[in-house]
Protein backbone atom coordinates (compact mmCIF):
# COMPACT_ATOMS: atom_id res chain seq x y z
CA UNK A 1 0.00 0.00 0.00
CA UNK A 2 1.04 3.33 -0.50
CA UNK A 3 2.67 4.68 2.21
CA UNK A 4 3.29 8.25 0.98
CA UNK A 5 -0.06 9.75 1.70
CA UNK A 6 -1.47 12.96 3.23
CA UNK A 7 -2.22 10.67 6.60
CA UNK A 8 -0.55 6.84 7.58
CA UNK A 9 -1.03 4.33 10.02
CA UNK A 10 2.08 2.03 11.11
CA UNK A 11 0.41 -0.56 12.96
CA UNK A 12 1.70 -3.21 15.67
CA UNK A 13 5.66 -1.59 15.38
CA UNK A 14 7.57 -1.77 18.71
CA UNK A 15 8.21 1.50 19.38
CA UNK A 16 11.75 2.45 20.77
CA UNK A 17 11.24 6.65 21.40
CA UNK A 18 14.87 7.82 21.72
CA UNK A 19 14.52 8.17 25.49
CA UNK A 20 16.23 4.49 26.59
CA UNK A 21 13.14 3.80 27.86
CA UNK A 22 11.89 0.19 27.03
CA UNK A 23 10.33 -0.44 23.50
CA UNK A 24 6.30 -0.88 24.05
CA UNK A 25 3.74 -1.80 21.36
CA UNK A 26 1.58 0.54 19.91
CA UNK A 27 0.07 2.32 16.51
CA UNK A 28 1.43 5.28 15.26
CA UNK A 29 -0.30 7.67 12.87
CA UNK A 30 1.74 10.29 10.82
CA UNK A 31 -0.03 13.57 9.55
CA UNK A 32 0.46 16.90 8.06
CA UNK A 33 4.75 16.09 8.74
CA UNK A 34 4.15 15.16 12.44
CA UNK A 35 3.40 12.09 14.77
CA UNK A 36 -0.26 12.92 15.35
CA UNK A 37 -1.65 9.63 17.16
CA UNK A 38 0.60 7.05 19.53
CA UNK A 39 -2.43 4.55 20.52
CA UNK A 40 -2.97 0.71 21.64
CA UNK A 41 -1.51 -1.64 19.12
CA UNK A 42 -4.73 -2.66 16.66
CA UNK A 43 -6.68 0.07 18.35
CA UNK A 44 -7.12 2.16 15.35
CA UNK A 45 -8.83 0.88 11.90
CA UNK A 46 -6.62 0.72 8.95
CA UNK A 47 -9.62 1.70 6.70
CA UNK A 48 -9.46 5.24 8.13
CA UNK A 49 -6.36 5.89 6.88
CA UNK A 50 -5.09 6.38 3.47
CA UNK A 51 -1.63 4.86 3.94
CA UNK A 52 -0.98 2.01 6.43
CA UNK A 53 1.64 -0.69 6.74
CA UNK A 54 1.29 -3.35 9.46
CA UNK A 55 4.34 -3.20 10.81
CA UNK A 56 4.22 -6.34 13.55
CA UNK A 57 7.42 -7.90 14.79
CA UNK A 58 9.39 -4.25 13.04
CA UNK A 59 11.12 -1.91 15.51
CA UNK A 60 10.26 1.88 14.74
CA UNK A 61 12.85 4.39 16.13
CA UNK A 62 13.23 7.98 15.54
CA UNK A 63 15.48 8.96 12.74
CA UNK A 64 19.15 9.06 13.46
CA UNK A 65 20.73 12.53 13.78
CA UNK A 66 24.79 12.49 12.39
CA UNK A 67 26.87 13.79 14.45
CA UNK A 68 29.18 14.65 12.08
CA UNK A 69 28.71 14.42 8.53
CA UNK A 70 30.84 15.54 4.93
CA UNK A 71 27.69 16.34 3.18
CA UNK A 72 28.00 20.09 2.57
CA UNK A 73 28.18 19.64 -1.00
CA UNK A 74 27.13 16.30 -1.74
CA UNK A 75 23.31 17.06 -0.18
CA UNK A 76 22.89 19.45 -3.58
CA UNK A 77 25.28 17.55 -6.18
CA UNK A 78 23.74 13.93 -5.19
CA UNK A 79 20.35 14.97 -4.11
CA UNK A 80 18.92 11.22 -3.67
CA UNK A 81 21.25 11.15 -0.73
CA UNK A 82 20.94 7.56 -0.79
CA UNK A 83 24.45 6.78 1.67
CA UNK A 84 22.39 8.73 4.38
CA UNK A 85 18.83 8.15 4.09
CA UNK A 86 19.28 4.01 3.19
CA UNK A 87 21.03 3.88 6.43
CA UNK A 88 18.33 5.65 8.42
CA UNK A 89 19.66 8.87 8.87
CA UNK A 90 17.22 12.11 8.59
CA UNK A 91 19.56 14.66 10.22
CA UNK A 92 23.14 15.74 9.79
CA UNK A 93 25.27 17.99 11.20
CA UNK A 94 28.05 19.75 8.54
CA UNK A 95 30.34 22.52 7.98
CA UNK A 96 33.27 20.07 10.05
CA UNK A 97 36.51 20.27 11.00
CA UNK A 98 37.36 23.87 10.44
CA UNK A 99 36.80 24.09 6.46
CA UNK A 100 33.14 24.28 4.62
CA UNK A 101 31.85 26.43 2.22
CA UNK A 102 30.22 29.26 4.27
CA UNK A 103 30.41 32.20 5.19
CA UNK A 104 32.86 32.33 2.44
CA UNK A 105 34.34 35.17 -0.30
CA UNK A 106 35.95 34.12 -3.56
CA UNK A 107 39.41 34.85 -2.62
CA UNK A 108 39.15 32.30 0.26
CA UNK A 109 37.01 30.22 -1.62
CA UNK A 110 40.14 29.58 -4.67
CA UNK A 111 42.26 27.84 -1.55
CA UNK A 112 39.44 26.00 0.61
CA UNK A 113 37.82 24.51 -2.45
CA UNK A 114 41.12 22.60 -3.11
CA UNK A 115 41.73 22.08 0.91
CA UNK A 116 38.89 20.35 1.26
CA UNK A 117 38.23 18.29 -3.22
CA UNK A 118 39.23 15.07 -1.14
CA UNK A 119 36.68 15.23 1.24
CA UNK A 120 33.29 17.03 -0.80
CA UNK A 121 34.73 16.86 -4.50
CA UNK A 122 35.02 20.43 -6.37
CA UNK A 123 32.65 20.52 -9.11
CA UNK A 124 33.90 22.69 -12.07
CA UNK A 125 29.92 23.31 -13.35
CA UNK A 126 28.26 24.16 -10.32
CA UNK A 127 28.87 27.73 -8.48
CA UNK A 128 29.81 26.77 -4.56
CA UNK A 129 30.46 29.05 -1.59
CA UNK A 130 28.43 31.19 -0.16
CA UNK A 131 28.96 34.77 1.36
CA UNK A 132 26.84 34.04 4.78
CA UNK A 133 25.90 30.92 6.62
CA UNK A 134 21.90 32.43 5.41
CA UNK A 135 22.52 31.80 2.37
CA UNK A 136 24.14 28.43 2.56
CA UNK A 137 20.95 27.44 4.54
CA UNK A 138 18.85 29.22 1.99
CA UNK A 139 19.93 27.16 -1.02
CA UNK A 140 19.53 24.01 1.42
CA UNK A 141 15.56 25.15 1.72
CA UNK A 142 15.37 26.16 -1.78
CA UNK A 143 17.07 23.38 -3.24
CA UNK A 144 14.98 20.81 -1.71
CA UNK A 145 17.20 18.15 0.77
CA UNK A 146 16.65 15.05 1.24
CA UNK A 147 17.95 15.16 5.52
CA UNK A 148 17.51 17.96 8.10
CA UNK A 149 20.86 19.70 8.22
CA UNK A 150 22.22 21.86 10.81
CA UNK A 151 25.55 23.74 10.29
CA UNK A 152 28.49 24.71 12.14
CA UNK A 153 30.67 27.88 11.72
CA UNK A 154 33.94 26.40 10.31
CA UNK A 155 36.90 28.33 12.57
CA UNK A 156 39.56 28.11 9.87
CA UNK A 157 37.89 29.80 7.07
CA UNK A 158 36.76 32.34 9.97
CA UNK A 159 40.44 32.50 10.36
CA UNK A 160 41.07 32.52 6.44
CA UNK A 161 38.54 35.46 6.11
CA UNK A 162 40.54 37.47 8.28
CA UNK A 163 44.43 36.27 8.32
CA UNK A 164 44.72 34.52 5.46
CA UNK A 165 46.12 30.73 5.31
CA UNK A 166 49.30 31.77 6.79
CA UNK A 167 50.77 31.03 10.18
CA UNK A 168 50.98 33.79 13.12
CA UNK A 169 49.08 34.45 16.25
CA UNK A 170 46.13 36.70 15.78
CA UNK A 171 46.06 40.47 16.94
CA UNK A 172 43.24 41.99 19.58
CA UNK A 173 41.83 43.48 16.40
CA UNK A 174 42.18 40.33 14.74
CA UNK A 175 40.15 38.08 16.96
CA UNK A 176 37.45 41.02 17.16
CA UNK A 177 36.55 40.39 13.53
CA UNK A 178 36.96 37.02 13.56
CA UNK A 179 34.62 36.93 16.81
CA UNK A 180 32.03 39.14 14.53
CA UNK A 181 32.20 36.93 11.84
CA UNK A 182 31.05 33.68 13.73
CA UNK A 183 28.78 35.73 15.89
CA UNK A 184 26.55 36.53 12.38
CA UNK A 185 26.90 32.90 11.74
CA UNK A 186 25.15 32.10 15.05
CA UNK A 187 22.71 34.66 14.62
CA UNK A 188 22.19 33.20 10.90
CA UNK A 189 21.24 30.10 12.88
CA UNK A 190 24.57 28.01 13.20
CA UNK A 191 23.79 25.38 15.49
CA UNK A 192 27.79 26.58 16.59
CA UNK A 193 31.78 26.39 15.58
CA UNK A 194 33.88 23.71 14.30
CA UNK A 195 37.84 23.42 14.17
CA UNK A 196 39.79 21.45 12.36
CA UNK A 197 43.76 21.99 14.53
CA UNK A 198 45.57 19.48 12.64
CA UNK A 199 44.51 21.50 9.45
CA UNK A 200 45.85 24.89 8.04
CA UNK A 201 45.07 27.55 8.85
CA UNK A 202 43.10 26.08 11.43
CA UNK A 203 46.07 24.79 13.16
CA UNK A 204 47.96 27.99 14.02
CA UNK A 205 45.42 29.57 16.34
CA UNK A 206 46.29 30.07 20.08
CA UNK A 207 44.12 29.61 23.18
CA UNK A 208 43.57 33.36 22.88
CA UNK A 209 41.90 33.05 19.49
CA UNK A 210 39.53 29.83 20.77
CA UNK A 211 38.87 31.52 24.08
CA UNK A 212 37.63 34.56 22.37
CA UNK A 213 36.06 32.18 19.90
CA UNK A 214 34.44 29.84 22.98
CA UNK A 215 33.11 33.17 24.66
CA UNK A 216 30.84 34.57 21.39
CA UNK A 217 29.81 30.97 21.46
CA UNK A 218 28.32 30.62 25.25
CA UNK A 219 26.81 33.95 25.26
CA UNK A 220 24.32 32.58 21.82
CA UNK A 221 24.17 29.05 23.60
CA UNK A 222 26.34 27.35 20.58
CA UNK A 223 28.59 24.93 21.12
CA UNK A 224 32.54 24.18 20.27
CA UNK A 225 32.84 20.99 18.12
CA UNK A 226 36.59 20.46 17.74
CA UNK A 227 38.31 18.06 15.24
CA UNK A 228 41.00 18.41 18.14
CA UNK A 229 45.09 19.04 18.06
CA UNK A 230 46.13 15.69 17.96
CA UNK A 231 44.30 12.00 18.15
CA UNK A 232 47.85 10.46 18.39
CA UNK A 233 50.72 11.67 20.57
CA UNK A 234 49.36 14.22 22.98
CA UNK A 235 45.74 13.18 22.27
CA UNK A 236 45.16 13.21 25.93
CA UNK A 237 46.70 16.49 26.28
CA UNK A 238 44.52 17.99 23.06
CA UNK A 239 41.06 16.97 24.63
CA UNK A 240 42.39 18.69 28.17
CA UNK A 241 42.81 21.81 26.50
CA UNK A 242 39.63 21.78 24.35
CA UNK A 243 37.67 20.77 27.76
CA UNK A 244 39.52 23.62 29.92
CA UNK A 245 38.48 25.44 26.92
CA UNK A 246 34.70 25.05 27.20
CA UNK A 247 34.85 25.17 31.02
CA UNK A 248 36.47 28.72 31.84
CA UNK A 249 34.26 30.30 28.76
CA UNK A 250 31.13 28.40 29.66
CA UNK A 251 30.14 26.98 26.11
CA UNK A 252 29.13 23.50 25.73
CA UNK A 253 31.69 20.74 24.19
CA UNK A 254 31.28 18.47 22.31
CA UNK A 255 34.14 15.85 21.50
CA UNK A 256 33.14 15.08 17.55
CA UNK A 257 35.31 11.27 16.06
CA UNK A 258 36.43 11.01 20.24
CA UNK A 259 38.92 8.52 18.87
CA UNK A 260 42.18 7.14 20.48
CA UNK A 261 44.22 6.13 17.58
CA UNK A 262 48.12 4.90 17.03
CA UNK A 263 49.75 2.73 18.06
CA UNK A 264 50.77 4.99 21.72
CA UNK A 265 47.07 5.58 22.32
CA UNK A 266 46.16 1.30 22.27
CA UNK A 267 43.95 0.87 25.17
CA UNK A 268 43.78 4.09 26.48
CA UNK A 269 40.47 4.83 25.67
CA UNK A 270 39.11 4.70 29.50
CA UNK A 271 41.83 7.32 29.92
CA UNK A 272 39.89 9.68 28.01
CA UNK A 273 36.68 9.15 29.59
CA UNK A 274 38.24 9.93 33.27
CA UNK A 275 38.61 13.22 31.56
CA UNK A 276 35.00 13.46 30.34
CA UNK A 277 33.68 12.40 33.92
CA UNK A 278 35.73 14.38 35.71
CA UNK A 279 34.77 17.35 33.63
CA UNK A 280 31.14 16.83 34.06
CA UNK A 281 31.46 16.38 37.44
CA UNK A 282 32.79 19.94 37.40
CA UNK A 283 29.86 20.83 35.63
CA UNK A 284 30.51 20.89 32.38
CA UNK A 285 28.52 20.94 29.49
CA UNK A 286 29.89 17.73 27.45
CA UNK A 287 28.96 14.81 25.02
CA UNK A 288 30.70 13.60 22.43
CA UNK A 289 30.54 11.03 19.19
CA UNK A 290 32.08 7.88 17.27
CA UNK A 291 32.23 5.92 14.33
CA UNK A 292 31.97 1.96 14.63
CA UNK A 293 35.29 1.52 12.87
CA UNK A 294 38.94 0.89 13.47
CA UNK A 295 40.34 2.92 10.40
CA UNK A 296 40.13 6.86 9.62
CA UNK A 297 39.51 8.82 6.90
CA UNK A 298 40.94 12.24 5.60
CA UNK A 299 43.10 13.12 2.40
CA UNK A 300 46.57 12.66 1.98
CA UNK A 301 47.96 16.19 2.22
CA UNK A 302 46.40 16.23 5.73
CA UNK A 303 49.81 14.19 6.79
CA UNK A 304 51.98 16.74 5.65
CA UNK A 305 53.49 18.82 8.71
CA UNK A 306 51.82 22.29 8.95
CA UNK A 307 54.34 24.54 7.63
CA UNK A 308 54.57 22.80 4.65
CA UNK A 309 50.75 22.76 4.08
CA UNK A 310 50.74 26.43 4.66
CA UNK A 311 49.36 28.73 1.66
CA UNK A 312 47.05 27.94 -1.66
CA UNK A 313 48.06 24.78 -3.83
CA UNK A 314 50.47 26.40 -5.66
CA UNK A 315 52.44 27.28 -2.62
CA UNK A 316 52.32 23.86 -1.45
CA UNK A 317 53.14 22.25 -4.60
CA UNK A 318 56.82 24.58 -5.05
CA UNK A 319 57.54 23.41 -1.96
CA UNK A 320 57.92 19.66 -3.29
CA UNK A 321 60.46 20.97 -5.86
CA UNK A 322 62.87 22.29 -3.35
CA UNK A 323 65.50 20.07 -2.32
CA UNK A 324 65.45 21.41 1.67
CA UNK A 325 61.91 21.94 1.60
CA UNK A 326 61.53 18.25 0.91
CA UNK A 327 64.10 17.40 3.22
CA UNK A 328 62.83 18.68 5.79
CA UNK A 329 59.23 17.53 5.23
CA UNK A 330 61.15 14.01 5.21
CA UNK A 331 62.70 14.71 8.29
CA UNK A 332 59.39 15.89 10.15
CA UNK A 333 57.18 12.90 8.86
CA UNK A 334 59.51 10.31 9.26
CA UNK A 335 61.97 11.37 12.61
CA UNK A 336 59.97 14.15 14.05
CA UNK A 337 56.73 13.31 14.26
CA UNK A 338 54.54 15.68 11.43
CA UNK A 339 51.88 17.51 13.13
CA UNK A 340 49.69 17.33 10.68
CA UNK A 341 49.93 13.33 11.60
CA UNK A 342 49.07 13.96 15.36
CA UNK A 343 52.77 14.10 16.15
CA UNK A 344 53.28 10.78 15.06
CA UNK A 345 55.93 9.44 12.37
CA UNK A 346 53.87 8.58 9.40
CA UNK A 347 53.32 4.29 8.56
CA UNK A 348 53.47 4.55 5.21
CA UNK A 349 51.66 0.85 5.03
CA UNK A 350 48.52 2.45 7.09
CA UNK A 351 47.52 4.73 4.11
CA UNK A 352 44.96 3.45 1.75
CA UNK A 353 44.12 5.22 -1.32
CA UNK A 354 40.48 5.71 -1.33
CA UNK A 355 39.88 8.24 -4.00
CA UNK A 356 41.80 10.24 -6.69
CA UNK A 357 40.42 13.25 -8.66
CA UNK A 358 42.79 12.95 -11.75
CA UNK A 359 41.25 9.73 -13.72
CA UNK A 360 45.17 8.82 -14.73
CA UNK A 361 46.12 7.25 -10.74
CA UNK A 362 42.79 5.14 -10.69
CA UNK A 363 44.62 1.90 -10.58
CA UNK A 364 46.16 3.49 -6.66
CA UNK A 365 42.77 2.91 -5.42
CA UNK A 366 43.04 0.30 -2.98
CA UNK A 367 46.65 -0.24 -2.72
CA UNK A 368 48.41 1.38 0.59
CA UNK A 369 51.17 4.26 -0.40
CA UNK A 370 53.82 1.12 0.88
CA UNK A 371 52.54 -1.29 -1.30
CA UNK A 372 52.57 1.51 -4.28
CA UNK A 373 56.69 2.83 -3.39
CA UNK A 374 57.51 -0.90 -3.71
CA UNK A 375 56.44 -1.54 -7.14
CA UNK A 376 57.52 1.41 -8.58
CA UNK A 377 60.81 0.99 -6.47
CA UNK A 378 60.17 4.66 -4.84
CA UNK A 379 61.06 5.50 -1.13
CA UNK A 380 57.03 5.55 0.91
CA UNK A 381 57.95 9.49 0.88
CA UNK A 382 58.48 10.31 -2.74
CA UNK A 383 55.70 8.20 -4.14
CA UNK A 384 53.42 9.87 -1.70
CA UNK A 385 54.56 13.61 -2.56
CA UNK A 386 54.48 12.42 -6.29
CA UNK A 387 50.75 11.60 -5.94
CA UNK A 388 49.82 14.58 -4.27
CA UNK A 389 51.35 16.35 -6.93
CA UNK A 390 49.59 14.98 -9.82
CA UNK A 391 46.14 14.76 -7.83
CA UNK A 392 46.55 18.57 -6.95
CA UNK A 393 46.23 17.33 -2.87
CA UNK A 394 42.94 15.96 -3.94
CA UNK A 395 43.78 11.72 -3.34
CA UNK A 396 41.86 10.85 -0.07
CA UNK A 397 42.93 8.22 1.94
CA UNK A 398 41.95 5.34 4.83
CA UNK A 399 44.28 5.45 7.83
CA UNK A 400 44.39 2.31 9.76
CA UNK A 401 45.29 3.04 12.96
CA UNK A 402 42.11 2.40 15.34
CA UNK A 403 41.75 -0.12 18.04
CA UNK A 404 38.73 -2.07 18.79
CA UNK A 405 39.23 -1.76 22.82
CA UNK A 406 39.08 1.98 22.25
CA UNK A 407 36.11 1.93 20.10
CA UNK A 408 34.35 -0.11 22.54
CA UNK A 409 34.65 1.68 25.40
CA UNK A 410 34.31 5.45 24.33
CA UNK A 411 31.07 3.64 22.83
CA UNK A 412 29.46 2.69 25.58
CA UNK A 413 30.45 6.41 27.22
CA UNK A 414 26.67 7.88 28.75
CA UNK A 415 27.63 11.02 26.68
CA UNK A 416 28.02 8.97 23.44
CA UNK A 417 26.58 9.75 20.21
CA UNK A 418 26.76 9.06 16.36
CA UNK A 419 28.91 10.40 13.78
CA UNK A 420 29.43 8.73 10.56
CA UNK A 421 32.88 10.92 9.46
CA UNK A 422 31.40 9.76 6.28
CA UNK A 423 33.46 10.86 3.10
CA UNK A 424 30.87 10.08 -0.03
CA UNK A 425 33.21 10.68 -2.73
CA UNK A 426 36.10 8.26 -4.07
CA UNK A 427 36.18 5.07 -6.02
CA UNK A 428 36.60 3.35 -2.85
CA UNK A 429 35.63 5.66 0.55
CA UNK A 430 35.09 4.86 3.94
CA UNK A 431 32.07 2.47 4.73
CA UNK A 432 31.42 4.09 7.42
CA UNK A 433 29.63 6.46 5.28
CA UNK A 434 27.07 4.32 4.24
CA UNK A 435 27.18 2.04 7.44
CA UNK A 436 27.70 3.69 10.94
CA UNK A 437 24.16 3.65 11.84
CA UNK A 438 23.44 0.06 11.32
CA UNK A 439 26.14 -1.00 12.18
CA UNK A 440 25.87 0.28 15.72
CA UNK A 441 22.66 -1.00 15.89
CA UNK A 442 23.24 -4.78 13.86
CA UNK A 443 26.92 -5.66 15.32
CA UNK A 444 27.07 -3.88 18.35
CA UNK A 445 23.94 -4.06 20.04
CA UNK A 446 22.29 -7.24 18.38
CA UNK A 447 25.82 -9.41 17.85
CA UNK A 448 27.85 -7.93 20.43
CA UNK A 449 25.64 -7.25 23.34
CA UNK A 450 27.58 -4.03 23.99
CA UNK A 451 24.05 -2.12 25.21
CA UNK A 452 20.24 -2.97 24.76
CA UNK A 453 18.59 -1.47 21.41
CA UNK A 454 17.16 1.00 23.43
CA UNK A 455 19.91 2.85 24.86
CA UNK A 456 21.38 2.48 21.40
CA UNK A 457 19.03 4.39 19.83
CA UNK A 458 18.69 7.03 22.50
CA UNK A 459 22.47 7.69 21.71
CA UNK A 460 21.60 8.19 18.06
CA UNK A 461 18.13 10.05 18.24
CA UNK A 462 17.26 11.91 21.87
CA UNK A 463 20.97 12.44 23.43
CA UNK A 464 22.09 14.38 19.87
CA UNK A 465 19.24 16.09 19.60
CA UNK A 466 19.31 17.49 22.94
CA UNK A 467 22.70 18.49 22.05
CA UNK A 468 21.26 20.41 19.04
CA UNK A 469 19.10 22.03 20.80
CA UNK A 470 16.38 20.48 18.75
CA UNK A 471 12.42 21.35 18.67
CA UNK A 472 10.31 18.47 18.53
CA UNK A 473 13.04 15.96 17.60
CA UNK A 474 14.71 13.16 18.67
CA UNK A 475 12.14 11.76 20.25
CA UNK A 476 8.80 9.67 19.21
CA UNK A 477 6.01 11.96 20.67
CA UNK A 478 2.94 13.11 19.95
CA UNK A 479 2.84 16.38 17.91
CA UNK A 480 6.74 15.86 17.23
CA UNK A 481 8.13 16.09 13.58
CA UNK A 482 7.49 12.55 12.11
CA UNK A 483 11.44 12.01 11.47
CA UNK A 484 11.17 8.40 11.77
CA UNK A 485 13.00 4.88 11.23
CA UNK A 486 11.39 1.37 10.73
CA UNK A 487 14.19 -1.12 10.89
CA UNK A 488 13.60 -5.44 11.37
CA UNK A 489 15.96 -5.79 14.76
CA UNK A 490 16.97 -9.26 13.18
CA UNK A 491 18.80 -8.13 10.22
CA UNK A 492 19.42 -4.22 11.07
CA UNK A 493 23.15 -3.98 10.10
CA UNK A 494 25.83 -2.54 7.64
CA UNK A 495 25.79 -4.20 4.09
CA UNK A 496 29.13 -2.01 2.95
CA UNK A 497 32.28 -3.01 3.52
CA UNK A 498 36.12 -1.61 2.62
CA UNK A 499 35.64 -3.73 -0.96
CA UNK A 500 32.55 -2.73 -1.85
CA UNK A 501 31.37 0.69 0.31
CA UNK A 502 28.66 2.16 -1.60
CA UNK A 503 25.79 -1.05 -0.34
CA UNK A 504 22.49 0.15 1.51
CA UNK A 505 21.97 -1.05 4.91
CA UNK A 506 20.23 -4.31 5.46
CA UNK A 507 16.81 -4.40 7.66
CA UNK A 508 16.00 -0.41 7.25
CA UNK A 509 12.35 -0.77 5.71
CA UNK A 510 11.32 2.45 5.98
CA UNK A 511 12.94 6.04 6.48
CA UNK A 512 10.32 9.39 6.82
CA UNK A 513 12.01 12.78 7.21
CA UNK A 514 9.05 15.38 8.42
CA UNK A 515 6.19 12.68 7.60
CA UNK A 516 7.13 12.02 4.01
CA UNK A 517 8.26 8.73 2.98
CA UNK A 518 11.96 8.77 1.55
CA UNK A 519 13.54 6.24 1.61
CA UNK A 520 11.41 2.49 1.29
CA UNK A 521 12.68 -1.30 0.12
CA UNK A 522 12.45 -0.36 -3.03
CA UNK A 523 15.21 2.37 -2.71
CA UNK A 524 14.76 6.45 -2.47
CA UNK A 525 11.12 7.74 -3.26
CA UNK A 526 12.57 10.67 -4.73
CA UNK A 527 10.81 12.80 -1.49
CA UNK A 528 13.24 15.44 -0.55
CA UNK A 529 11.31 17.15 2.29
CA UNK A 530 14.79 17.77 4.30
CA UNK A 531 14.79 21.30 6.33
CA UNK A 532 17.71 23.56 6.99
CA UNK A 533 17.39 23.92 10.97
CA UNK A 534 18.04 27.36 12.18
CA UNK A 535 18.84 28.56 15.26
CA UNK A 536 16.36 30.92 16.53
CA UNK A 537 17.98 34.22 16.95
CA UNK A 538 15.03 35.32 19.62
CA UNK A 539 15.81 31.90 21.44
CA UNK A 540 19.54 31.25 20.93
CA UNK A 541 19.47 27.92 22.69
CA UNK A 542 17.47 25.92 20.76
CA UNK A 543 16.84 25.12 16.62
CA UNK A 544 14.30 24.85 15.13
CA UNK A 545 12.82 24.48 10.91
CA UNK A 546 13.78 26.99 8.86
CA UNK A 547 10.52 29.39 8.11
CA UNK A 548 8.72 28.02 10.81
Amino acid sequence: MDLDTARTLISRAVVVDGTGAPGREADVVLEGGRIRTIARPGSLDPTEHPGHLDAAGLVLTPGFIDMHAHSDLQILLTPEHTAKLSQGVTTEVLGQDGLSYAPITPEVLAVVRQKIAGWNDDPADREIGWPTVRAYLDELDAAGIATNAAYLVPHGVVRALVMGFEEGAADAEQIRRMCAILEEGLLDGAAGMSTGLTYTPGMYADRAELAALCGVLARHGGYLSPHTRSYGHGALEAYAEMVDLAETSGCALHLTHATMNFGENKGRGGELLELVDAALARGVDITLDTYPYLPGATTLSAVLPSWAAAGDTEAILARFQDPAARARMREDMEVNGSDGCHGVTVEYETLEISGVRNPELAGLVGRTVREIAEETGEEPFDAALRIMAADRLGTGILQHVGHEENVRTIMAHPAHTGGSDGILIGAKPHPRAWGTFPRFLGHYVRDEGLMSLEEMVHHLSGRPARRLRLRERGEIREGWAADLVLLDPATVDAASTFADPRQPARGIRAVWVNGALAYGEGGVTGRRAGRALRREAETPHRLSPAGR
